[in-house]
This record gives structure tokens, C-alpha cells and sequence, in this order.
């Protein structure tokens, strides 16, 4: 099982998170673009340390929305989006490269992960922006999403996700971070939820019901209060549990 997260999302002089704890906690980073965060070195810095514990570079792709942080849809055209996610590869790819690493995944950020989960136009316009770049890159989805069954239909390597740290609607979706219990702060409770999923393929929803949510990789969030010990107890419980962690890409 991988163990991912969202880092690099300080910009110029506003911090956020704990990357450096956090890159030697996890497997694979999913790492700001400049487009909902991140800076060039930003992004310089995550991807050095990243390279030098060997953690996966993924490039966490979202919308131009630097005030709003990535968690407003934006109307745009497919075209557009296709050159915004390819641009924003390239980027981070630099970075990574000049690192001796390099990008090898895209994960889609806030409102833009949220949307192509179920819009089929946004999906293959994410798609076709990480086609772009490089048919080996693979692209991290929700399961069964318009974004995973659109990266299957182009001949990208799509590979499920599910959150540890956030709750989930009784349909399998996120819930919205406008209502209350979206994103799980007990950190035993988060590192049992994500053993029942490593292990089983379940969770339950935000009304007590089961879901089937059979995943390649888990994500706890680097921007919450406490993220680190998040982190860090998921990782303990999942190897207590005799789960190997390791990459997905």
C-alpha cells in the first residue's frame, strides 16, 4: 500500500504544513504546481528532499486559483485545462529532474479532483493534459470515477485512492469541506480507518454505512492541525498490521 500526501503548499512567505516530517513519513508526494499553491522553491525544496529519501514525485495538479487555494470550481474550457495540467507537469518535472528525480504521477488538487470525478469533459481534459507530457505517467483517481475510467479509455495506468483523513457520502464522494465532519482529526481513529481499508477494502460512510473502496494508495492531508502525527500513526498502525508500504508508481 502507498501512503501519499499533499505538500509544497507554502507560497513566498506563507507556510503550510510540515513538509520536511511529513516526506519521512510517506511514500509518494503529491507536490503543488503553483497553480492552487507552491512557488519555484517551493517546489525546488520539496523536490530535493523528497529525492533524497526516495519518496515518489507526483505533481498535484489543480486550478488557476492561488486566493481561493484550488477549492473553487472554475468554468473553463477543455483545452484549456489540458494546457494548464500540462504546463503545470512540466514545471514540477523541471524541478524533480534537476533534483535526480522526476515526475512520475499526477494527482489532481481541490475543486479540479472534486469535478472530474464526475464530469466527464473535465475528466478527459485532465487526462489529455497528462497524456501530453508522457503516456507513462500515472494518474491517481477516486474509484470508479469519470477520472479513472477516462484515463483507462486513453491508455494512461489509472490507480484508485482513498482518504484516511476525510469522510465520505453514503454515494462514495467526498464530503464537502463546507460541513462539519468532512476531515478526521482523532489520530487513532484515522489509523484504524485506514487498516480496515488497507486490509479489507472498507470504510464507513459519514451515516454509518459500508462502502467497498478498494484502493492502491491512502492519503492523509499535510495541511491539517496535526498532520503529522497523523501521518505517523497511519504509518505505525499499517505496518503493525503487517502491510508493506511502498510506492504505487
Amino acid at each position: 500500500m502507498d501512503l501519499n500526501s499533499d505538500l509544497g503548499e507554502g507560497f513566498g512567505a506563507w507556510k503550510m504544513g510540515d513538509d520536511e516530517a511529513m516526506l519521512d513519513i510517506v511514500t509518494s508526494a503529491n507536490v503543488a504546481c503553483g497553480f492552487h499553491a507552491g512557488d519555484p522553491g517551493v517546489m525546488r525544496r520539496v523536490c530535493e528532499r523528497a529525492a533524497e529519501r526516495g519518496v515518489t514525485i507526483g505533481a498535484h495538479v489543480g486550478y488557476r486559483d492561488l486566493a481561493g487555494f484550488g477549492r473553487r470550481a472554475l468554468d473553463i474550457a477543455p483545452e484549456d485545462l489540458a494546457d494548464d495540467v500540462l504546463y503545470q507537469i512540466g514545471a514540477l518535472d523541471a524541478f524533480a529532474r534537476a533534483a535526480g528525480s522526476r515526475v512520475r504521477y499526477v494527482k489532481a488538487h481541490g475543486a479540479l479532483y472534486n469535478t472530474a470525478a464526475v464530469d466527464a469533459e473535465q475528466a478527459a481534459a485532465l487526462v489529455e493534459g497528462v497524456r501530453r507530457y508522457g503516456s507513462d505517467l500515472a494518474l491517481l483517481c477516486p474509484p470508479d470515477s469519470a477520472m479513472l475510467h477516462a484515463a483507462v479509455a486513453a491508455g494512461l495506468t489509472g490507480h484508485a485512492e482513498a482518504f484516511a483523513d476525510r469522510a465520505y457520502t453514503p454515494s462514495g464522494r467526498l464530503v464537502s469541506r463546507k460541513e462539519p465532519g468532512a476531515v478526521l482529526h482523532d489520530a487513532a481513529a484515522v489509523a484504524s480507518r485506514a487498516v480496515t481499508m488497507a486490509t479489507t477494502g472498507e470504510v464507513l460512510d459519514a451515516s454509518g454505512g459500508k462502502l467497498t473502496m478498494r484502493a492502491d494508495s491512502l492519503c492523509v492531508h499535510g495541511d491539517t492541525p496535526g498532520a503529522v502525527e497523523l501521518a505517523r500513526r497511519i504509518r505505525e498502525s499499517l505496518e503493525a498490521a503487517g502491510v508493506t508500504l511502498a510506492p504505487f508508481a
